[in-house]
């Protein structure tokens, strides 16, 4: 299979994924009104999804290690799929919770065994071009949820929703497992993988546990600023969930263009310089959206700025940890995964009480203050990180 139709197919997965991730934010009031609960009760189904979905990342790494990982990722996709529509059918509050907590499991093996499945056929001197337009494909879906969602609910109802991701979701896992069938004989496998050693090496490992403790932070910081871009949108602005869709394609657009000039940057300037650079764009772009408060087209900059810094440091550090464990690389996949999401939850949590306390222009000040100084700090964190200088953690 080529590289760029390996890339793309994983990456329609990935998007599917993400965009579900993200879709039940703006159709939250519609469905506790149909529900006849409160919004507030409502919230339950997204930690629902996403208590599951960070916890089994750690679990298919390791799976995927042992069995193969393009065999994980399609019976996952598959039985994300079945969640997905099972969703559109809830009833009851704790009826959907539960299929949206399966929902949340089933997500949770696509983007780090897509990420390695990547790591395994493609070369490392193309490898971080293929991560970053891989990813870009996925956070354009992320990107786009709110106004996808807003629009489908708007036009049909919530349960609508659900049956076209699954529809869509359905369709890309009948193309995925024709394509991966030429991929399978290069993936590597290791019968005898574990679930907690390779962790344990993983974290243990100098290296390694500066370059996860760098992702968690970026997740906090820059996430976290991701999650309220929307909220902004409609606060200063008051635009309605279509024009903020349109507006946060500026983000998906500018994650693609990072991901496909990634590898090129990389390649001038280093793999950790380059880290560097996104997490500082990453902090400037905060800066933007703080400043551009009187101004829609300055925030939409900050906004395509945001997701541009994102790229550019996010697949970088995902090229890294490509490296750590070649015999253990789904695990290694997973635990960034992890780290970047727990990171995710966390600037989330933290933001929506700096926005209470204070104002969102506070959390983009906080944000944009940290993401300066982790730049900084990942100078020397990835210094022994890139994969030529580092040798590999032990399986």
């Amino acid at each position: 299979m080529k590289e760029n139709r390996l890339v793309v197919l994983l990456g329609l997965a990935g998007f599917i994924v993400m965009a579900d991730n993200w879709v039940v934010s703006p159709i939250l009031p519609a469905i506790a009104k149909s529900l006849g609960v409160q919004a507030a009760s409502a919230g339950v189904l997204i930690a629902a999804y996403m208590l599951p979905f960070g916890l089994f990342q750690l679990i298919f790494g390791p799976l995927a290690d042992r069995y193969g990982k393009s065999r994980i990722v399609l019976g996952t996709l598959a039985a994300f799929t079945v969640a997905t529509g099972l969703c559109a059918t809830g009833a009851t509050l704790t009826g959907l919770a539960v299929f949206r907590a399966l929902t949340g499991v089933f997500a949770a093996a696509t983007m780090p065994i897509s990420l390695a499945l990547i790591g395994d056929a493609v070369p490392m001197e193309r490898r971080q071009q293929a991560i970053g337009s891989f990813m870009g494909i996925s956070f354009l879906g992320q990107a786009l949820s709110m106004g996808i969602g807003g629009a489908i609910a708007y036009f049909l109802d919530w349960r609508g929703v659900f049956v076209a991701y699954a529809v869509f979701s359905a369709a890309v896992t009948v193309v995925l497992w024709r394509g991966l069938a030429d991929v399978r004989a290069q993936e590597t496998r290791n019968p005898e993988a574990r679930f907690l050693s390779p962790y344990a090496k993983l974290v243990s490992h100098g290296p390694s546990a500066r370059t996860y403790a760098i992702i968690l932070l970026e997740g906090i910081f820059l996430l976290g600023s991701f999650s309220y871009l929307g909220t902004a949108l409609a606060e200063r602005y008051g635009l309605t969930f279509l024009a903020i869709g349109g507006v946060m394609t500026a983000f998906g657009i500018a994650a693609v263009i990072g991901g496909r000039t990634s590898g090129k940057i990389a390649a001038r300037l280093g793999r950790r310089n380059t880290a560097v650079l996104g997490l500082a764009t990453a902090a400037l772009a905060d800066g933007l959206v703080l400043l551009g408060a009187p101004s829609l087209l300055l925030t939409a900059v900050g906004i395509f700025a945001l997701g541009f810094g994102f790229m550019t440091a996010h697949s970088t550090l995902l090229t890294i940890a490509t490296e750590f464990a070649e015999k253990a690389r789904g695990a290694a996949m997973s635990l960034v995964t992890f780290c970047f999401m727990l990171g995710g939850a966390i600037g989330t949590s933290v933001g929506g009480r700096i926005a209470t306390s204070a104002s969102l222009d506070r959390v983009y000040l906080v944000y944009g203050v940290g993401l300066a100084l982790l730049a900084l700090l990942a100078v020397p964190a990835l210094a022994q990180a890139e994969a030529r200088q580092m040798e590999p953690v032990a399986a």
